[in-house]
């Protein structure tokens, strides 16, 4: 068996930007249960840069990911509008309340600067927040970068490799694939996404409650064609968001159906409901619906990702629960995954970060809480 410093399970974009961080540094494996790299949720993201998205605990880390992403050509600006009909005034004052203090550059504009940035907007919809900053990710691109630093550094990537078990040993793990290969750890990161909670109960370990989300997506082609500058338009309410891609729309009704770690399916309930929703805000007419597509969004409880090594056992590390923000925030995520790795300090990206709102410690407190309260 070939031993390892760290092996990976997952090679989606959690799993390869954490590989890049660290292969420099240690001998590092990857592991990933498809064929290829990125299938499940990496390879369906419509993923945005988008400051709001995930919360303000999140903010931060999106913040710090913003120059690395820009800086190696990954970020297209588009903006965002949250937009709300006058019953939604409360909303947006409370999105505003929420997210300035975070550091997210978010204003309040009227009913002008909707009509210029969203033709054909129908009366109802009277007032939005301005996110200027916000842009497109090319996910493809960003994914195929960390992969290639990973090999580049020296990483190994093994594919079509399912774990099967986890054995823990004196100086680590020894791991087992499906297919029969075998390899030595002295770390296991669970990177496995929506199968993280499945990862952690093969090594004998509490699952957290990381939960995979189904969120459907879907290209539609629209008369008129809406325009390449439009922004990204999203309900304050949270029913749907779409946003122009070459001509076409692509749109979801922003569902988050419990579901089975799976090769995810578009519902065609969400899609009728999809198309119902934008009619609701736009007097286009829409003649087909060309693609659609589901990926699983996993969450933690709290909806905070989770990144650190496990209360009961140090040789297990999480590196999950980053629901659909995980593409915004892979630079600083990963970097800071690879300093409590490797125990560095931190650098210029993540010194306003703080690895306490990310610990998987957080929810062995809340057990023991609960436990207390129990007897």
């Amino acid at each position: 068996m070939e031993r390892f410093d760290i092996a990976i399970v997952g090679a989606g974009m959690a799993g390869a930007s954490l590989g890049a961080e660290l292969a420099p540094h240690a001998k590092v494996l990857v592991l990933e249960a498809e064929d290829r790299p990125g299938y499940h949720a990496t390879g369906r993201s419509a993923a945005l840069w988008e400051e709001c998205y995930g919360g303000p605990q999140v903010v931060p880390l999106t913040l710090a990911s913003g120059p690395y992403l820009s800086e190696h050509g990954f970020l297209t600006r588009r903006g965002a509008l949250y937009i709300g009909r006058e019953e939604d005034e409360e909303q947006l004052a409370a999105f505003l309340t929420r997210f300035e203090p975070s550091g997210a550059a978010i204003s309040r504009v009227g009913r002008e600067t909707m009509e210029r940035r969203i033709p054909g907007l129908r009366a109802s919809w009277t007032g939005a927040i301005w996110e200027a900053s916000c842009a497109d990710i090319d996910v493809a691109g960003l994914h195929a970068h960390y992969l290639a630093a990973f090999v580049r550094a020296g990483g190994m990537l093994a594919t079509s490799a399912r774990v099967a078990r986890l054995q823990r040993t004196t100086g680590g793990w020894v791991i087992a694939t499906e297919r029969g290969s075998r390899f030595e750890a002295r770390v296991v990161v669970d990177a496995a996404g929506a199968w993280a909670d499945e990862i952690a109960a093969v090594a004998g370990l509490r699952a957290i409650g990381i939960a995979p989300l189904r969120r459907t997506v879907l290209q539609v082609r629209t008369d008129p064609a809406p325009p390449d500058e439009m922004p990204l338009v999203l309900d304050i309410e949270g029913g749907f968001y779409f946003r122009p891609e070459n001509g076409r729309l692509w749109l979801s009704p922003q569902d988050e159906v419990p579901s089975a770690p799976a090769d995810a399916a578009p519902d065609e309930l969400a899609v009728a409901e999809a198309v119902d929703r934008l009619q609701q805000v736009v007097d286009w007419r829409v003649e087909a619906v060309e693609r659609k597509w589901a990926g699983l969004r996993s969450f933690a409880p709290d909806r905070r990702p989770v990144y650190g090594f496990d209360p009961a056992d140090d040789a297990f590390f999480w590196f999950a629960g980053q629901g659909g923000f995980g593409i915004q925030t892979a630079p600083a995520a990963a970097r800071l995954g690879a300093q409590l790795l490797l125990g560095h300090g931190r650098d210029a990206m993540t010194a306003n970060l703080e690895p306490a709102l990310y610990s998987p410690a957080r929810f062995a407190r809340q057990a023991s809480g609960n436990r207390s309260i129990i007897c």
